[in-house]
C-alpha cells in the first residue's frame, strides 16, 4: 500500500527517514532488532541508539511474511497499570509466575504494557519524603525477567509513578529493561522506534509531568508525534491521563484533575495527536476501564484500567479489580484491520487473570455506549472490535 495511503479525514503519512529504512534492512538478518531513540528535555533532534535483545522463549513467533501483493498486517496487545509490588510486600515465588493466567492473552507481535512503578533498589530519594499519605512503589531490578519471560517487548514508563524514586530510579529502569531486551519509552522527546515483523513502530509515551511528552501541551505532543511519523510506519501513543476512582468511567469534553493536579482533557489530547500521525492511543491513569472510540479512522483506547497490583498495591474491589488485554492489527499504514478486548481481573493479591465472566467488556461496552453514541467501537460477543457503521 502507498505510503500515503491513510483512512479519509486523517493526515498523510510521511515517509520513513532513510535512516529507518537501514534499520528495518539490518533486521532481515536478527531476531529481533530493537530501534531507540532517546533525547533530553527541549532536544528537537534526539540521537539514535541500536541495539539488540535477546529473544526470549515465550516470546510469540512474527507474524508470516505475506506475499508482495498483501500488505504487511502486524498485531499489538497492551495493558494498563502494571505493579509488582513494593519493598515490603512483593509477590509469593519471588514473582515466578505473576502473568500466568494472562500470558496466552497477552501473545502478540509486539506486547506493551504501562509499567507503573521503578524497577530500583532504593535510590535514598523517594517523592513521598515523610508524608504518611503518599505512595511510592518499587519492585527489585531483577523482575523485568517476570516481563520478558511473559513476552512483553515494550514498556511506557510515563506515569504518576514512574518518579518515585527520582531520575536514578528511571535510570535504573531502563537498565534493568534493557538487560531482558525490552524497549522503554516515556523520557521528554524520547521517539522508541521497534521493528515489528519487517514494519517500523514507533512508541511514545505522554504524562501530565514535565519530564515525560506533555498530555497538557498539545503542541509538544503534536511535535513529537509528528517526528515519529517522519520515523516509522505505525505511530502508537501510551497517554497516562485523567481523573482517578472507582466512579471515573466516564469521558467528557474538558480538563480532568485529580487532587487539584491537571490529569489533561483526554478527548482533546487523544484527537490532537491522531490528527499528528498517531495510529493508535492507548489510555491508562483513572485505574478503570474507560470506553473505545474510532477517530479518523484510528482506534483510542481511553483507559484500560487496573492490569496488575502485586501485593495489595492495588484496590480490587468493583471497578478497581477489572482490566483488560487490547488486542489490535494494524497494515503497514497503521490503518486498523481487527481488534479484541480481553477481560481480565485482579486475583490473589492483585495478580492478573483472564476473567471468564467478561465483566470488563461489559462495563467497556456500556460506558462506549454512553460517550460515544456516534463514533465509538462496536464490541462483540467475544470482545471483537469493529468500527461504528461496519
Amino acid at each position: 500500500m502507498p505510503q500515503g495511503a491513510r483512512a479519509v479525514g486523517g493526515p498523510p503519512r510521511r515517509r520513513p527517514t532513510l535512516l529507518v529504512i537501514f534499520a528495518a534492512a539490518l533486521v532481515a538478518g536478527a531476531a529481533i532488532l530493537v530501534g531507540l531513540r532517546f533525547a533530553g528535555s527541549g532536544d528537537p533532534s534526539p540521537t539514535v541508539g541500536i541495539w539488540q535483545g535477546a529473544a526470549s522463549p515465550s516470546t510469540p513467533a512474527p507474524s508470516p511474511s505475506p506475499s508482495p501483493s498483501e500488505p504487511p498486517v502486524i498485531s499489538m496487545s497492551a495493558t494498563g497499570d502494571i505493579i509488582f509490588g513494593t519493598a515490603g510486600s512483593l509477590p509469593p515465588a519471588d514473582g515466578d509466575g505473576f502473568f500466568d493466567g494472562v500470558a496466552e492473552a497477552l501473545q502478540a507481535d509486539l506486547v506493551m504494557g504501562n509499567l507503573e512503578q521503578p524497577l530500583t533498589e532504593d535510590t535514598g530519594v523517594s517523592k513521598c519524603g515523610d508524608s504518611p499519605n503518599c505512595f511510592a512503589f518499587r519492585a527489585p531490578p531483577h523482575y523485568a525477567r517476570h516481563l520478558s519471560e511473559t513476552g512483553f517487548g515494550l514498556m511506557n514508563l510515563a506515569n504518576n509513578h514512574g518518579n518515585d524514586y527520582g531520575p536514578a530510579g528511571r535510570e535504573n529502569t531502563k537498565a534493568a529493561l534493557e538487560e531482558h531486551g525490552i524497549a522503554h519509552t516515556g523520557e521528554r522527546d524520547q521517539i522508541t522506534v521497534v521493528d515489528v515483523s519487517g514494519v517500523t513502530v514507533a512508541v511514545l509515551g505522554f504524562s501530565s509531568y514535565e519530564w515525560t511528552n506533555s498530555l497538557i501541551d498539545l503542541d509538544q505532543a503534536r511535535d513529537v508525534v509528528d517526528r515519529a511519523s517522519q520515523q516509522a510506519d505505525v505511530v502508537v501513543v501510551q497517554v497516562h491521563m485523567g481523573a482517578e476512582g472507582a466512579n471515573e468511567t466516564r469521558v467528557r469534553p474538558g480538563v480532568e484533575t485529580y487532587h487539584g493536579e491537571n490529569r489533561g482533557d483526554p478527548m482533546a489530547f487523544a484527537r490532537a495527536v491522531i490528527d499528528a500521525g498517531a495510529d493508535l492511543v492507548v489510555g491508562h491513569g483513572p485505574h478503570v476501564l474507560r470506553g473505545l472510540e474510532f477517530y479518523q479512522g484510528r482506534l483510542i483506547a481511553y483507559s484500560l484500567g487496573n492490569f496488575a497490583g502485586g501485593g495489595g498495591t492495588l484496590r480490587s474491589d468493583g471497578n478497581l479489580g477489572l482490566g483488560a488485554v487490547l488486542k489490535v492489527s494494524v497494515r503497514a499504514d497503521g490503518s486498523f484491520v481487527e481488534g479484541q478486548l480481553i477481560s481480565t481481573h485482579m486475583y490473589d493479591q492483585g495478580l492478573p487473570k483472564v476473567d471468564p465472566q467478561q465483566r470488563s467488556l461489559a462495563l467497556v461496552r456500556e460506558v462506549t455506549e454512553l460517550d460515544f453514541p456516534e463514533t465509538g467501537a462496536q464490541l462483540g460477543e467475544d470482545g471483537e472490535i469493529t468500527p461504528p457503521g461496519v
